[in-house]
């Protein structure tokens, strides 16, 4: 019984392998090459696309439709001069 389990595991890991290397066939039938006026008129259609491409306006305004729900940034307080510079102890006081 415990053969069979082994073959049966060793057939299961090995059965995609073996798929791997089965031969290419081709299922799809060759499709004849178009004619001029089939290519003519792909022609046509891919400049009337291109031009329509064209018409279109380039988009100018942000397209974020939460863009009202949010809040502006909070703006940095501009830094104060006098924090910059070092405190004078004042007159009467002990120095630590």
């Amino acid at each position: 019984m415990k053969l069979f389990r082994m073959a049966a595991v060793l057939a299961v890991l090995a059965g995609p392998a073996f798929a791997q290397d089965a031969p290419h066939i081709n299922l799809l039938a060759d499709t004849p090459s178009k004619t001029e006026d089939e290519k003519a008129a792909d022609a046509a259609r891919d400049k009337a696309y291109k031009e329509t491409l064209k018409k279109i306006p380039d988009a100018k305004t942000s397209n974020d439709p939460w863009g009202g729900m949010r809040s502006d940034p909070p703006k940095q307080p501009a830094p104060k001069a006098a924090a910059s510079t070092p405190k004078k102890p004042k007159a009467g006081t002990a120095a630590n």
